[in-house]
């Protein structure tokens, strides 16, 4: 199944969709959006990195910033902060340039390595872009965290690939329902930008369509 590009959807929303279904649905379903202390100091982080006028060569080294990808099968779009081209007899040809480069994409994190995969999902979903669009394979990228500020290397194996597919058709499926999940509270709802839009307390109240049944099915019973 291919997506036609009106039906792509937010990159970035895979972090969302794998911290909190709900948060990804008030964000990319319901356009909500409410900034903390985290997404601001995200936003700086990312400032540099997203600056597509900014181009670099070191050596056979080239590094693109911003870089605008998608993918026509996963139905998604977005932009890398950084794609390194490195030159590789194994790599593609590039625009103006001699020889092959093989692109590895570089993501760019406030803090610390998160106990979830989210970040993971989202470097391998932008390195599945990049091999539907520059026609290559792509076996690795790398995270950057701004608190211990170094990467780390990502092997980009097939059990995380696919978790990508099924992450990226569980988002379609719950946009095209225009559906918001109920989610239970955990300690991550103190953390989130959006929990006074969300409410997620109001997510443990029956719904009232169940109270309805429920009411209804008592009447019926009622000698």
């Amino acid at each position: 199944m291919e997506y036609q590009e009106e039906d792509f959807l937010l990159l970035s929303g895979i972090q969302h969709y794998v911290f909190c279904k709900r948060q990804w649905a008030l964000i990319h379903i319901e356009q909500q959006w409410q900034e903390n202390l985290r997404t601001v100091e995200g936003a700086i982080l990312h400032e540099k990195t997203h600056d597509s006028t900014i181009k670099e060569k070191r050596g056979d080294l080239i590094i693109s910033r911003g870089m605008g990808v998608f993918s026509r099968t996963l139905g998604i779009t977005g932009a890398c902060d950084v794609v390194e081209f490195h030159k590789s007899r194994d790599g593609v040809t590039l625009y103006g340039r001699e020889g092959t480069y093989l692109p590895v994409p570089v993501e760019y994190k406030r803090g610390k390595p998160k106990q979830d995969n989210a970040d993971v999902l989202q470097l391998c979903a932008q390195a599945m872009c990049l091999e539907e669009m520059l026609l290559c394979t792509i076996p690795e990228g790398f995270l950057y965290y701004g608190e211990p500020k170094r990467r780390t290397k990502v092997a980009l194996d097939g059990e995380i690939r696919e978790e990508v597919i099924r992450i990226c058709r569980e988002m379609h499926e719950l946009y095209d329902k225009r559906y918001t999940p109920k989610v239970k509270t955990t300690k991550a709802c103190k953390a989130c930008s959006l929990k006074e839009l969300c409410m997620p307390k109001l997510c443990k109240n029956p719904s009232a369509l169940n109270y309805m049944r429920k009411t209804i099915s008592e009447i019926e019973v009622d000698p």
